[in-house]
């Protein structure tokens, strides 16, 4: 019977040796912050052309996360990666062999991921907030008022929650092309498309990314958006049950199908 350490150790030669996965967390830090970057540029340079509502409801500390749009779908990616690399190679049933206890090879591979996520995540929103706040100048804010320490750390949060969930859902459709053709287009496009109609508000904004996005405010209703039923720790508590029932879904089809 394989020990833990040995399991984690393996999962985390696995995950270090697999140049896809490294980069797409590269990829996650540089377009998170980037982005975010040039879009607290614009902010800064139109504030005074935004109507009287906006002003009063802006966000700057969101304005450093808006790059998160791109910088969650590297994490999908990587999510996918994670777990969809040993299924296209085969590699699948010699991990199986050698850790027959599925539970144990299950949620190794899914504790040793989500670390090395939530370390890239908080990392990438610490500085994504400290460059975002020093463009906006006047506009800024500072890590130490009410609620944005709580948005910084909850928009790390967030990004290993997408990688997490994305791990489950490619252990229970056992490719990476079919989850990546679930999951890219659900957050790219039908998330963003059923916000803008107004029938289908009500349900979107229930889908993960809409919920647990609501960490990284800290003015409600921010930038005179839609009001929601919820608030940041809400939205976050959705956002892991979403997380939790891939997990639990992925877990069962790994125990109940063969490699």
């Amino acid at each position: 019977m394989a020990s833990v350490p040995a399991v984690l150790q393996s999962e985390w030669t696995k995950i270090r040796t697999v140049s896809s996965t490294s980069w797409t967390l590269v990829a996650a830090f540089i377009v998170t912050v980037a982005m975010g970057a040039g879009l607290a540029a614009l902010m800064n340079a139109t504030f005074d052309d935004m109507s009287k509502e906006e002003q009063l409801t802006f966000d700057p500390t969101l304005i450093s996360f808006s790059g998160m749009i791109l910088g969650q779908l590297a994490m999908v990616v990587f999510g996918v990666l994670v777990v969809g690399t040993e299924y296209s190679s085969g590699m699948i049933r010699t991990s199986l062999a050698a850790v027959p206890q599925r539970a144990t090879f299950f949620f190794s591979k899914v504790g040793v991921a989500t670390a090395l996520a939530l370390g890239v995540g908080v990392l990438t929103a610490f500085v994504s907030f400290f460059v975002g706040q020093s463009i906006l100048g006047d506009h800024g804010t500072t890590i130490g008022e009410p609620d944005v320490l709580r948005a910084v750390v909850g928009a790390g949060v967030y990004m290993a929650l997408i990688a997490l969930l994305s791990m489950g859902v490619t252990m229970m459709l056992r490719s990476s092309m079919l989850a990546l053709g679930v999951l890219m287009p659900f957050f790219f496009l039908v998330t963003q498309i059923l916000m803008a109609v107004p029938a289908a508000r009500d349900v979107a904004r229930y889908f993960p990314d809409q919920a647990g996005g609501k960490i990284m405010q800290v003015v409600p209703d921010a930038m005179n958006s839609d009001p929601a039923p919820y608030g940041p720790y809400g939205g976050l508590g959705i956002m892991l049950i979403w997380v939790t029932l891939s997990l639990i879904g992925g877990y069962l089809v790994l125990k109940k199908r063969d490699a």
